[in-house]
């Protein structure tokens, strides 16, 4: 086995595992849907997917993982619009 595919492998493992880690957090009441920790996770778990998935060809999996980042992506966006708006108003 290349360098390259024990690399690509260790990025597909190490994806599953935050996604799956961020899930058990949530499920446990550990962490909240909306805050940044979990929208992380998720974010940096889908671009390991996206890399493992492309790589090996599995084009399907890799556009799903691309939406799932980008969903995160605007929830952390929309999250911290919130918190921004919210210190706004209190003075």
């Amino acid at each position: 086995m290349s360098a390259e595919v024990i690399i690509i492998e260790t990025v597909g493992w190490t994806a599953a595992a935050i996604i799956l880690a961020a899930y058990i957090l949530l499920s446990l009441g550990k962490l909240e849907g909306r805050s940044y920790l979990y929208q992380w996770m998720n974010v940096i778990g889908a671009g390991g997917f996206v890399i493992n998935s492309g790589y090996n060809g599995a084009i399907p999996s890799a556009v799903l993982n691309v939406v799932w980042a980008g969903m995160g992506v605007l929830t952390l966006w929309s999250v911290w619009r919130a918190r921004q708006a919210a210190r706004a108003i209190v003075p």
